[in-house]
């Protein structure tokens, strides 16, 4: 039963559950998944499932602003993203990893100079990434920070030599002059793990630059970040954190339909946090922006299954990316493209989607 003698004005989250591709009364994001139900949370309550037509004579019966706020959610859950960079958010899409840094937790040095940066880009495109995410400074926990400077020329010359590359190419970066200047260079989108809270002149810079924004959710630095994971509710926390971000944002002047989302698995979370984000992913649709999931190699798998080292972790890479597909992730960041887009390949025939690496 849905709680009744609230106040008109108490937040509540809706997370769209019973999800699948043949079966629900609405579209979840415009996309492949449908459904006909939500678990309404309330903070400090257990979630109570029920039907959309119940929710929505719920709310009304309580009164605005609550019914308002309901459907508004329920609108932003439903209505299709538009296209990121030209790429349609109608299946799931894969954006492959390019690290241009020595202490990556995971391919740190393996692709260190421009050379073998753009040529492993060159070969994530040819196994269907259908982004390239180029990053210069590494942002895992404990990692020494660098200049923008030196950020700067490590990136600079791989964008040069990706410029004609059919796939956006996004900057992975929290520094307004590397954004500035890699989005002077073609970069289509700016990825930034602190959703542009890190560099006071971050607003501005993706405002001016007229490119999609990625607001990743994280605490702190990468030196401090694993001693900030303490929340009172790790799935809605997270939430309200992105959805002041994506005010921040509208408020600086960027557009809506240039902003997405990532929860930022791994990001000041511990493992059992980040299988909460991951379980609860379907409520971040209800910010009406693409979700994208970065949970590739990440240190959660480890933690949960077995303790192996980053470049043994494809099995729970994999895990992790179907697990997201299937509650609506548009875009998946990953290491291993061509293994990923295989995954949904399957995923997708399954489902009786086309195929990921077809574009459109």
């Amino acid at each position: 039963m849905l709680p009744s003698g609230i106040a008109p004005d108490t937040r509540v989250y809706l997370r769209p559950v019973d999800l699948a591709a043949d079966r629900g009364a609405r579209r979840l994001a415009g996309g492949w998944l449908r459904f006909s139900r939500c678990a309404v949370i309330l903070r400090g309550e257990a979630p109570v499932e029920a039907d959309l037509p119940e929710i929505e004579s719920w709310a009304r019966e309580i009164g605005p602003p609550l019914a308002f706020r309901v459907a508004e959610t329920l609108l932003r859950l439903s209505a299709p993203r538009p296209p990121l960079a030209g790429i349609a958010m109608d299946r799931p899409r894969v954006m492959g990893i390019v690290n241009v840094t020595p202490d990556s937790f995971s391919d740190g040095g393996q692709h260190a100079t421009a050379e073998e940066a753009a040529a492993h880009a060159v070969r994530l495109a040819a196994e269907g990434a259908d982004f390239l995410d180029i990053g210069g400074e590494s942002t895992r926990p404990g990692a020494a920070p660098i200049t923008p400077e030196q950020e700067r020329e490590r990136v600079m010359p791989v964008l040069r030599r990706l410029q004609r590359t059919a796939q956006p190419r996004s900057i992975d970066t929290r520094h307004a002059l590397v954004m500035t200047a890699a989005t002077r260079l073609g970069a289509a989108i700016i990825n930034d793990v602190t959703a542009l809270a890190h560099d006071p002149d971050a607003l501005a810079a993706a405002a001016a630059s007229g490119c999609a924004v990625v607001l990743a959710h994280s605490r702190g630095t990468p030196d401090t970040m694993q001693s900030l994971a303490q929340y009172d509710d790790v799935l809605l926390d997270v939430y309200d954190a992105l959805e002041r971000r994506i005010e921040a944002c509208l408020a600086a002047g960027i557009r809506r339909e240039r902003l997405l989302v990532d929860p930022g698995i791994g990001f000041a979370k511990t493992a059992p946090q980040c299988l909460v984000l991951l379980e609860g992913l379907a409520l971040f649709h209800g910010l009406g922006l693409p979700v994208l999931v970065g949970a590739s190699r990440k240190s959660f798998i480890a933690a949960t299954a077995g303790g192996a080292p980053a470049d043994r972790r494809l099995g729970g890479s994999l895990a992790a990316a179907l697990w997201a597909v299937s509650r609506g992730a548009q875009i998946l960041r990953v290491h291993d493209v061509a293994e990923t887009v295989q995954a949904l390949g399957i995923w997708n025939a399954i489902a009786g989607l086309s195929p990921p690496s077809a574009r459109g």
